[in-house]
C-alpha cells in the first residue's frame, strides 16, 4: 500500500449556498449553509485515504469544539491524526460562498495552522518513511520548506499544491517533484497566461508540471516532452470545492502505485469529477471503489 505524509492545514470549512455571490457592498439571501470538515491539507489527506492509501496528517488543529471535529473526520476516512497538533486557540476556518454555477469564493483564516512554524523529529521521520510528500501553502513558509528538504534527503518524491499562490523560494522548488497549479495559480506565478507557455517556465524550476484547468481537464508538462492536454469527463458541478485537492489526493496513490501518467491523470480526473458532482468539499470525495467504477 503507497505511504503518503500530508504536512498542511485543517479547517472547518463555514459554506453559504447562494444563487450567486454577493459583490461589494451587497447582501443576498443563503438558501443553506453548512459547517464541514476541510482544509487543503486535510481534504488532500481524506483524497489520497479514500482512494486506497495509507495516509498519516502533520498539522495542528484548536483545542475547540472545531479541532475535536475535525480530528474525528479525518480518522473516520482512515487518516492517521497521531502527529495532528491540538494548539491553544481556534482551529483554521474557511468562509465559503458556493453560487448555483458551481462557482466559489474563499477566505481563510489560519488559526492553529499558523502555529505550524516548525517540525518535530516525529513529524520528519514520518516525512522519510513515506512513499511521496503532500504539500500545500495554509501554513507557515518555513515548515513547508523544512518538510520538502526532509522529504528529499530521503529521497520521497514530493507534490506541490501552490495555494493560496505566493512567490516559491528556490529551496523550496529544488525539493519539488511534481508541482500542481491551477491555470490561474500557474499564470500568477509566471506572469504568463497561456497554460503551455507556463507550464514551459515552470520547467525550469521543477521536473514535472500538473496545470489544473477545471472543466477543460489538465496540462502535464515534463522537461524533455511536449505538454500534453488531458481532458476532463463531463459533468453537471455542483460544487467545485475541494475538487482540485480530490485530483491530488488521488493523483498522488495513483503515482505512488506507479501507474503511468496518462493513467494516473485520468483516474485522477474521473474522482475529480465524482467530487464536483456532490456538495461540500471532504465530503464528497470519492471512494476507491467509485473512481474504478468510473
Amino acid at each position: 500500500m503507497t505511504g503518503i505524509a500530508v504536512l498542511g492545514s485543517t479547517n472547518m470549512d463555514l459554506v453559504a449556498y447562494v444563487a450567486r455571490a454577493p459583490g461589494r457592498g451587497e447582501t443576498v439571501t443563503g438558501r443553506e449553509f453548512r459547517t464541514i470538515p476541510g482544509g487543503k491539507g486535510a481534504n488532500q489527506a481524506v483524497a489520497a485515504a479514500r482512494a486506497g492509501a495509507e495516509v498519516v496528517m502533520i498539522g495542528a488543529v484548536g483545542d475547540d469544539a472545531y479541532g475535536v471535529t475535525l480530528r474525528a473526520g479525518l480518522e473516520h476516512s482512515g487518516v492517521r491524526t497521531d502527529l495532528l497538533r491540538t494548539a491553544q486557540g481556534p482551529s483554521g476556518t474557511a468562509h465559503i460562498v458556493v453560487d448555483d454555477e458551481g462557482g466559489n469564493a474563499i477566505v481563510v483564516i489560519p488559526g492553529a495552522n499558523a502555529t505550524m512554524t516548525t517540525l518535530g523529529p516525529g513529524e520528519t521521520a514520518a516525512i522519510a518513511a513515506a512513499d511521496l510528500l503532500l504539500l500545500q501553502l495554509e501554513l507557515p513558509l518555513p515548515a513547508v520548506v523544512e518538510g520538502a528538504q526532509a522529504a528529499r534527503a530521503q529521497g520521497v518524491r514530493t507534490i506541490l499544491t501552490p495555494s493560496p499562490v505566493q512567490l516559491l523560494p528556490d529551496e523550496l522548488l529544488d525539493c519539488v517533484g511534481v508541482l500542481v497549479p491551477n491555470e490561474h495559480e500557474a499564470a500568477a506565478l509566471t506572469g504568463v497566461g497561456d497554460p503551455r507557455a507556463a507550464a514551459a517556465v515552470l520547467l525550469r524550476h521543477v521536473p514535472e508540471v500538473v496545470i489544473t484547468l477545471g472543466a477543460r481537464g489538465c496540462l502535464y508538462a515534463g522537461r524533455g516532452g511536449e505538454p500534453v492536454l488531458f481532458p476532463a469527463p463531463e459533468v453537471t458541478a455542483v460544487d467545485t470545492t475541494g475538487a482540485g485537492d480530490t485530483f491530488v489526493g488521488t493523483l498522488a496513490v495513483a503515482l505512488g502505485e506507479g501507474r503511468p501518467v496518462p493513467e494516473a491523470l485520468a483516474w485522477a480526473s474521473s474522482a475529480a469529477a465524482l467530487c464536483v458532482q456532490r456538495p461540500g468539499a471532504s465530503t464528497s470525495m470519492p471512494y476507491r471503489g467509485e473512481i474504478d467504477a468510473v
